[in-house]
């Protein structure tokens, strides 16, 4: 069994029960049961397959399969056991978790030593109708049957798609389209609207001049600082930042890409302990796009963190139930960053965020980052701690 500092066993088989089986809840399943093999640990999940989620804009060229998990058989490999429902948690109900030791899902009772909040955050969502797509669509369709079936409903000939989102997600969707398009030959447009003066703006700007190059090689529109209003009759309704103005474009479908909203974060201490009214709940964590710690750490809504505060509370919730109970501080900087332009193409960072990357370096740390967790997935963990 690896060695985990400041560890000293007084248990052998722990209860655990993890709430959400994302990247976060995964990455604590695998170190949990790598430091306690007899761990009896139960994730609750609405899904029936674990969505490695950072890869969704790829299904313009691989299956959706490809990028499934199903809990079945993580509980084969892992032992653990998965129960398919939605929990909603608020301070009240931790509260009262902490205090009686079990909580009910399905009308069942579930005793635990240890509960793991490891949920995600739910996208930002605008009204839709059948002619507007988010990312729960791509969660459940791939990108290559969704457009095949809008040929099929709009016909041959130039049509434009329409774009809403510079950000991370809404660039690796943008310029997969384009090369679905090409590919295809369709003879279809992309135009991108941001409501920012240039893409990729949480970044610095080498970001955004080397991605913007890309598109005008790609001839793909872009309207900066633009405001997206609305869809219907082939005719996308937009509102300048600036000024107000409101004007519509041709336009057969919308694909929303807005970003993650955290309405109800959980807030946490440096060791991952959910705080409420400045109480640690000494035997509740979290971990994940939900939780927000106080500490130096990164808290960024990325696969990134949520796999790193995954495995520190694991680590803490080991260390918490031995002998010693001294606990690591979550001190994780993101070491990079990179974005998929495509299929041979992308942008990121590494080691400083001014040092931006671009070409095919930067899709090789992709890959390698994208390996290293496929690699967890199997039980084998590859990350420093």
């Amino acid at each position: 069994m690896p060695f985990l500092p400041f560890y000293i066993p007084r248990h052998k088989q722990l209860k655990i029960v993890i709430v959400g089986g994302g990247y976060a809840g995964i990455a604590a399943l695998v170190t949990l049961l790598r430091h306690m093999p007899e761990a009896r640990i139960t994730i609750i999940d609405p899904r029936l397959h674990h969505l490695k989620i950072t890869h969704i804009h790829e299904t313009f060229r691989y299956p959706l399969d490809d990028f499934l998990v199903s809990f079945s058989d993580l509980e084969n490999r892992f032992g653990c056991r998965h129960v398919c429902t939605q929990l909603i948690l608020n301070d009240c109900v931790l509260q009262q978790c902490q205090k009686d030791g079990f909580i009910v899902v399905n009308d069942e009772i579930l005793a635990f030593d240890y509960l793991l909040v490891a949920s995600g955050s739910p996208l930002a969502q605008l009204s839709k109708s059948d002619d507007i797509f988010d990312l729960n669509d791509f969660m459940i369709t791939a990108g290559s049957d969704l457009l095949n079936r809008q040929r099929d409903i709009h016909g041959s000939g130039e049509k434009i798609i329409s774009v809403i989102g510079g950000g991370a997600t809404g660039i690796q969707f943008l310029f997969e389209i384009a090369h679905f398009l090409r590919r295809r030959k369709f003879e279809w447009k992309l135009r991108l609207i941001h409501g920012e003066d240039r893409v990729l703006n949480q970044f610095g700007v080498g970001f955004s001049e080397y991605t913007q190059a890309r598109m005008s090689e790609l001839d793909i529109d872009f309207y900066p600082n633009t405001r997206y209003r609305g869809q219907a009759a082939n005719e996308i309704l937009l509102e300048e930042s600036d000024t107000g103005r409101q004007f519509k474009l041709p336009s057969i479908i919308s694909l929303l890409f807005l970003g993650k909203k955290l309405d109800i974060p959980l807030f946490a201490n440096a060791f991952g302990q959910v705080v409420i009214e400045q109480k640690p709940l000494e035997n509740i964590f979290t971990a994940g796009d939900c939780s927000i710690y106080n500490s130096a750490g990164s808290n960024s809504m990325t696969a990134q963190s949520g796999v790193r505060k995954g495995m520190l509370a694991a680590r803490n919730i080991l260390r918490h139930s031995g002998s010693l109970k001294l606990l690591e501080p979550y001190f994780h900087r993101n070491l990079g960053y990179v974005i998929s332009l495509g299929p041979s193409d992308a942008v990121g960072w590494l080691a400083l965020e001014g040092n931006v990357v671009g070409g095919m370096p930067a899709l090789m740390i992709k890959e390698m980052v994208e390996a290293q967790y496929d690699l967890l997935l199997t039980g084998t963990d590859t990350y420093l701690v």
